[in-house]
């Protein structure tokens, strides 16, 4: 019987994971290694790792983590959670079965580009989903913001904190009103109609118009849609909050007793490296105060 089993091997994953190592509870962390910021070259904010490569990030993670004999990394995917007389069963693609007294989710969100052409040759090159993560980089440059919500008027502001030149486009979406006078206020432009990105080698050139107008920008950033990576707290029946996210308390804990999410998946904070790897931390400690709980409770 494990004590607890991490879906996701990101830094939430990955951090959770150092945790219950450090606390000699034994682990399995499973990771399919399909992680959300696989197009990312740099990630950024993270001190003593700002610039880092994420695949050097999570090498240097698993080497951490793997000083611990407790806890144990297996590349496999995960087809099955079931929770039956207060333990979980745990069913990987290959069949095997691992049961376990508590799951923690960390499986974290999948970006859904809007479909316009061209979006997929830039996006994690000089197109990107996070200002603070990349927004350095692109300071001072022509920039563009893609998006097809009213999230087009929080982006727009955001962005110009790093350049005098940022232009809103919504791909034939009229998701602004007032707003458009508020951001050409600070000399932010919106054009609302459909679009094309030009690009070469992975770099953004322009954005073409539908009227045939191209618009040179060297950069920006585009709101994706986020869906959860994984089914699970779904069919676990935890509760969802209303923009997508795993519903938790401040130390993971679902609404399924436990059940435990970190990371993205609760969509609770900006999608950075530091904030993930923070929460894993905290996921972590309240899977090790329940299970310590448990025990007096058993010894009462």
């Amino acid at each position: 019987m494990l004590d607890c089993v991490i879906i996701g091997g990101g830094p939430a994953g990955l951090n959770a994971a150092l945790v219950m190592g450090r606390t000699g509870r034994k682990t399995i962390l499973f990771d399919e290694d399909k992680p959300r910021n696989r197009v990312t070259q740099e990630s950024h904010g993270f001190i003593t790792q700002d610039g880092v490569k994420p695949s050097e990030f999570k090498k240097r993670a698993r080497t951490d983590v793997q000083k611990y004999p407790s806890v144990s990394i297996k590349e496999e995917r995960v087809e099955i959670i079931e929770k039956a007389s207060g333990v979980f069963r745990i069913q990987t693609k290959g069949g095997t079965d691992y049961m376990a007294k508590k799951v923690l989710l960390a499986t974290g969100l999948r970006d859904v580009l809007p479909e316009i052409p061209g979006i997929q040759n830039v996006y994690g090159t000089s197109v990107f989903s996070c200002p603070f993560c990349d927004g350095w980089e692109m300071r001072g440059k022509a920039l563009a913001v893609i998006a097809e919500n009213e999230r087009a008027f929080h982006m727009g502001k955001l962005l110009s904190n790093w350049s005098g030149d940022v232009m809103v486009f919504t791909n034939g979406y009229q998701v602004l009103d007032e707003e458009k006078d508020i951001l050409a206020r600070q000399h932010v432009t919106v054009v609302e109609e459909k679009i094309e990105v030009k690009s070469k080698g992975g770099q953004l050139t322009s954005i073409r118009l539908q009227n045939g107008q191209e618009i040179k920008r060297e950069a920006g950033i585009v709101v994706t849609d986020l869906v959860q990576s994984a089914p699970f707290a779904e069919q676990l029946g935890c509760e969802i909050t209303p923009n997508g996210g795993i519903k938790v308390d401040s130390f993971g804990r679902t609404t399924v007793e436990g059940v435990y999410a970190c990371g993205d998946t609760s969509l609770s904070t900006p999608s950075q490296l530091v904030i993930a790897a923070a929460e894993g931390n905290k996921a972590a400690a309240g899977v090790i105060m329940d299970l310590v709980e448990a025990a007096f409770l058993l010894e009462a």
